[in-house]
């Protein structure tokens, strides 16, 4: 059963159900007035998506992979959203994952901290897709899907000109793409009627010739796209702007259209593709402590504070061993850095860099992005879900104390922020940065918030500068990204800016992590080899007949059948008959 608190419900969204609590808020969207209640929202159906199909398919490969001869032992530099899948579904495969965090927290970029009173402040605003299958997937093998607080199947905008109004796309539970289209039919506050027939018409290559056409277009920014394809600009201020900085944190002047198309493409094709769900809580403790807990108790390790000095080498230029910053050596049979990009350059070693694989890093790096978290003295009129501001500073914002069940406050809100564009923010002190945000919020709270806390006061705040986040998917960028399986023979990469078809994201850094272990599982199967799969449950079961009848025919003083059961016993079929879970 799913904790039905702290969570609101827009009744203009809401197709079959009813409200299950009496505490609610009011804002304007559109032109009518949003009712929002407390309600629980259903995880949806994922199970006969073809993408959904696939992260399964590969999931059970690794799950089934031969199991190794000698199970190799892989050192894995980063316990983020790629490093610990990756040393899950190793595990998996009967290897031994040691991996190595350079800081006291897990999580890479969905770190979070708690502070002297004990509240959570996280490195980003993390929203969980329908669109996501490796990480819906990840959450059910874990065992941990209740822990996705699923949001009513809406995109919900600000209104520029109108403040304190909002503008919301509300998707019916019907197929894919007719739920998309409707959404955007009757949506017209944000664009006329000429504007969406424009840009349904620029969007028809897309849609007729398919991903590769998606990929060409990743030489365009999403502004020269839709000059090319004659899309009015208004399309580009009411939702790419805002768009573009939820998708990577930059304008659609310099954002490659291969993301937006990619992000349109799950949208369209999968019925809850667009739909949105929070963590209920602390991604440390949520998500990746329950990987930790997985993997090391199949045999693996996790090793915190173990900053790496150097990556050291053999003469062939294979890795030998890392090298920590507390001069421990790091040994095993396989290595991957499952660091960002940025990081990777910087140990880069020396030999590797003249190789074209390594150097085309070179044209990766990092974008810079602030979130802020403002705890203010009352309770907001806010909506239970992720909101685009379509402010010049701020890209998307949630009231967490709203969205989340750890962070829940029915007397006081909690506003997540995230400040994109952030070039030219990230070196200003934070006070600067606070003022800022304050200055957006009261266009988006006007009758709540003024810049000069006349009336909600701030009673703390944490700003989070993270200088070089996930890849910058500027356009012409995806000729740089590299594979996961490097020209060294036992180093691999996983990250979200390897190719994988997610791109930057948290589904892009699992589903790296995963494409990684296959290459790790493929490569130490040619180089040790490995005895058969693991046995079906048929075979166990005919296996264990076979024992049965053997011992009953040595008892009956059958001497060939005697024979029979010397064969078989101690041998590993016994072992996995008798330890086989029949009930």
């Amino acid at each position: 059963m799913q904790v039905m608190q702290g969570r609101a419900h827009a009744q203009a969204a809401s197709f079959n159900s009813k409200p299950v609590q009496q505490r609610r808020t009011q804002r304007k969207v559109g032109r009518s007035r949003l009712q929002v209640y407390a309600r629980d929202f259903p995880a949806p159906q994922f199970d006969g998506t073809e993408t959904y199909q696939e992260a399964v398919a590969l999931s059970t490969k690794l799950q089934n992979a031969p199991r190794p001869v000698k199970p190799q032992r892989v050192v894995i530099a980063g316990a983020g959203l790629a490093g610990l899948p990756a040393a899950k579904y190793l595990s998996d495969a009967g290897h031994i994952p040691v991996v190595l965090e350079a800081r006291d927290v897990l999580g890479g970029k969905v770190a979070a901290w708690k502070d002297e009173d004990g509240d959570w402040y996280e490195t980003g605003l993390h929203i969980f897709f329908g669109a996501y299958p490796n990480m819906q997937r990840l959450f059910k093998e874990l065992n941990i899907s209740d822990r996705l607080q699923w949001k009513s199947h809406s995109m919900i905008f600000a209104m520029q000109d109108k403040p304190g109004e909002f503008s919301p796309f509300e998707f019916p539970d019907i197929p894919a793409p007719w739920n998309g289209v409707i959404a955007i039919l009757r949506n017209n506050e944000m664009l006329s009627w000429p504007e969406k027939i424009q840009f349904a018409v620029g969007l028809l290559p897309a849609i007729i010739f398919g991903q590769k056409y998606v990929e060409e277009q990743d030489e365009l920014t999403v502004t020269q796209w839709m000059q090319k394809q004659g899309v009015p600009s208004r399309v580009n201020d009411e939702v790419f702007i805002a768009m573009a900085k939820a998708l990577n944190f930059i304008n659609p002047d310099e954002l490659s259209m291969t993301v937006v198309l990619t992000a349109l493409n799950r949208f369209l094709q999968e019925r809850h593709g667009s739909k949105m769900a929070f963590l209920d809580g602390a991604p440390p403790e949520r998500l990746c402590q329950p990987m930790v807990d997985y993997f090391t108790s199949r045999g693996g390790e996790l090793k915190m504070n173990a900053r790496i000095k150097q990556i050291v080498l053999n003469e062939d230029n294979s890795v030998k061993h890392f090298e920590l910053l507390n001069g421990e050596i790091v040994e095993g049979d396989a290595y991957m850095s499952a660091m960002p990009v940025d990081i990777m350059k910087k140990l880069m070693p020396q030999p590797w860099k003249g190789m074209n694989f390594f150097s085309k890093l070179n044209g990766l790096e990092g974008v810079p992005v602030i979130n802020i978290h403002i705890w203010f003295d009352r309770k907001l009129s806010t909506v239970d879900h992720l909101l685009f501001s379509r402010s010049e500073l701020l890209s998307v914002y949630a009231d967490m104390s709203t969205t989340c069940k750890e962070y829940s406050d029915d007397k006081a809100s909690m506003l997540e922020l995230v400040f994109a564009p952030a070039a030219e923010w990230i070196g200003r002190p934070d006070e600067e940065i606070v003022e800022a945000t304050m200055k957006e919020l009261e266009k988006l709270f006007p009758n709540e918030i003024r810049a000069d806390q006349s009336l909600a006061q701030i009673r703390k705040s944490k700003v989070i500068k993270t200088p070089l986040s996930v890849y910058k998917s500027a356009a012409g960028r995806e000729k740089y990204r590299p594979s996961q399986k490097t020209p060294i023979s036992n180093f691999y990469l996983a990250g979200d800016y390897s190719k994988q078809k997610y791109l930057a994201s948290m589904e892009g850094a699992v589903f790296s992590g995963k494409l990684a272990c296959e290459q790790v599982v493929e490569d130490a199967s040619t180089r040790t080899g490995s005895q058969s799969a693991a046995p079906s449950q048929s075979a166990l079961a005919a296996a264990s007949a076979a024992v049965l009848l053997a011992m009953g025919a040595v008892l009956a003083g059958n001497a060939s059948a005697q024979v029979l059961s010397e064969a078989i016993w101690g041998s590993e079929v016994l072992d996995q008959a008798v330890t086989f879970p029949w009930f």
